[in-house]
């Protein structure tokens, strides 16, 4: 069972979050919040597995909440609700170290299978927006590049195309597919991969892999 907190400052969007994730033998609406500061009690007392946090709110925004939030011991898993796909705000918020993010109008089925992926340490990021904020993250930033290589000189091979899989937006089963592995092997590359490199988000990986020019 996936414990989900919804915290948004707008109770039509946790009325309809509720009724799209409600019906899901698999989801516990836990409880939800309407502001950060909010937010932070609730977490903290209900210790959801994933936590659908809006950016903009009053009070305490989703920034302050994220990055609070984050810097707890077994912190949960955050999945940034946005209006917009590349909004500098969720590109702030990646950055802090949230999971991953889901358009406040995506489509039912696609926002109950966002929040079981970020559930499974899974990226919600479509390939294409996966390379729009990576890009934007990252643009620009040519000094970064010795040092991420550094970085990534620590990965075996396998593990360095599994991370280039990984910055390319795939999942677990799409890496799997064009690499020829299981899909066994491939979590177990992504679990040594976080491992040497200090993270365990998909996006900070990709970063690395993309200020390293290796796309």
């Amino acid at each position: 069972m996936i414990r989900v907190v919804i915290v948004d400052d707008d109770p039509m969007v946790r009325t309809g979050l509720r009724l799209i994730l409600g019906g899901e033998p698999d989801l516990d609406l836990a409880g939800e919040a309407g502001d950060g500061k909010q937010a932070m009690d609730v977490i903290r007392d209900l210790r959801p597995d994933v936590v659908l946090m809006d950016i903009r709110m009053p009070e305490q925004d989703g920034l302050v909440t994220t990055e609070l939030l984050l810097s707890r011991p077994a912190p949960p898993r955050i999945l940034v609700l946005t209006t917009f796909d590349a909004d500098d705000l969720v590109l702030r918020a990646l950055r802090l170290g949230a999971h991953g993010f889901l358009l406040k109008d995506a489509p039912p089925p696609k926002m109950i299978e966002a929040v079981r992926a970020v559930a499974r340490g899974e990226p919600v990021l479509s390939p294409s927006v996966a390379r729009q904020v990576i890009a934007v993250a990252t643009g620009g930033h040519e000094p970064r590049r010795p040092r991420a290589l550094a970085e990534l000189a620590v990965l075996t091979e396998r593990e360095r195309e599994v991370a280039i899989e990984v910055a390319r937006g795939g999942s677990n089963a799409e890496i799997a597919a064009s690499l020829s592995v299981s899909v066994a092997t491939v979590k177990a590359n992504i679990t040594r991969i976080f491992a040497k490199l200090g993270t365990d988000n998909r996006v900070h990986v990709a970063m690395k892999v993309r200020d390293a020019g290796l796309l």
